[in-house]
């Protein structure tokens, strides 16, 4: 008997329980090894989020409010764990003078100066965006796109740079094998090809391009990535995706 079709939904409940805060059924995890499915988890996310809109619209909110509603779709799916990520991220980076305290302020539930003026910025840019998009009605691809390749990059990031901590989500989830970081990061590309055809070249370009400048950035103030990094990640490749699409 073929246990493939077994273990593949259960890589992608693993990702869900990992980036989601989803009801989900009891599943087998397989840690790092099923980072290979994060990007089908922001496919997930993305549907929800592009269902949102439509409902949205079809209600007759204009698309301002449409917009709102989304942001507030991906935020409860998700739990908030990117966004949290991005700010403490700020706070870290930017608000400590040594490595130590970088990562003093990163684990720290409070958030600083930086981590609010992040996450103002990082919404007014998504809210933006996506204000534009669906007032274009072209809503529905970008929001699955920019899901699933924000996510996708993240297997490669945990890969090919070293945890900066010893403990942490980052290092208890495991580094998945670079393998396993380019099986993602091919799905999360065909996932972009499939629905955003030519449009999707500058999207992985400058998908790219962030992932790798935030990756420096990190290496460079606290010597690696951590969980915060990530989500980080994630937030700044979404509005780089989305960003692409205008």
């Amino acid at each position: 008997m073929d246990r493939a079709p077994t273990r593949y939904i259960a890589d992608i409940l693993t990702g869900a329980a990992l980036l989601t805060r989803l009801p989900l059924p009891e599943h087998t995890s397989r840690g790092a090894a099923s980072a290979w499915a994060w990007p089908v988890v922001g496919l997930i996310l993305g549907a929800i989020a592009g269902l949102t809109g439509w409902l949205a619209l079809w209600l007759g909110l204009p698309p301002s409010i449409a917009a709102l509603l989304v942001l507030t779709a991906q935020v409860f799916a998700a739990g908030g764990l990117h966004e949290d990520g991005l700010a403490d991220t700020a706070d870290g980076l930017w608000g400590g003078w040594t490595r130590e305290r970088r990562l003093e302020i990163m684990r720290d539930s409070r958030i600083g100066s930086y981590g609010v003026v992040a996450l103002i910025l990082g919404f007014a840019a998504r809210w933006s965006a996506l204000s534009l998009l669906l007032e274009g009605g072209a809503y529905g691809a970008a929001l699955i796109a920019a899901a699933a390749m924000s996510r996708g990059v993240l297997p490669g990031v945990m890969a090919l740079v070293t945890p900066a901590r010893a403990d942490g989500l980052s290092r208890s989830t495991g580094r998945p094998s670079v393998a396993t970081a380019g099986v993602a990061a091919a799905l999360a590309l065909l996932i972009g090809v499939i629905t955003l055809g030519g449009g999707v070249i500058w999207a992985a370009l400058l998908a790219l391009a962030v992932t790798i400048g935030l990756a420096r950035i990190a290496v460079a103030r606290i010597g690696g990535q951590t969980g915060d990094i990530l989500g980080a990640t994630q937030q700044v490749v979404e509005i780089a995706v989305l960003t692409s699409l205008l």
